[in-house]
């Protein structure tokens, strides 16, 4: 039920541009899915979603999305100062971190929130993320390769 919501969420920003909670509530009802506004906004958290400036000169719900550049630098910089090696097993990407730096980059991995990765969990100095196809594991090893390079 929450995943069919999220999913309902991420096509309507993507559709409409959504100024408010309860704008998306009431599409959210529209669609059939009965909401409170306090469900809306854990929603809005879990799903990192972001008030950018739209075209239209209004602030809306967006997707954080590296490839706009709307992640933090900060943010970044942690993943590439804290990443000591990369690698892979079939669809798991394995990066070893400086000591205590594992779950902030692992923070940094989630928050560019690429289609590719299903998720990643973080230990002291260890991440494993998970793609979602075997195939795609090296596409991504190379994008992080380029965040580390800058």
């Amino acid at each position: 039920m929450k995943y069919n919501r999220h999913s309902k969420i991420l096509e309507i920003i993507e559709k409409k541009d959504i100024e408010t909670q309860e704008e998306l509530a009431e599409e959210l009802r529209k669609e059939g899915i009965d909401v409170t506004q306090a469900t809306v906004s854990r929603d809005i958290k879990e799903l990192r979603l972001v008030k950018v400036l739209a075209p239209s000169g209004i602030y809306k719900y967006a997707v954080i999305d590296n490839n706009n550049m709307d992640i933090s630098p900060k943010l970044i910089r942690v993943f590439a100062e804290s990443v000591l090696s990369i690698d892979y097993a079939n669809n798991l990407i394995v990066i070893k971190t400086l000591a205590g730096s594992a779950q902030a980059a692992a923070s940094a991995i989630d928050a560019l929130n690429w289609k590719e990765i299903v998720g990643c969990i973080a230990g002291d100095d260890t991440i494993m993320v998970v793609v979602r196809e075997n195939e795609s594991v090296r596409e991504v090893i190379d994008r992080f390769n380029q965040l580390i390079r800058g």
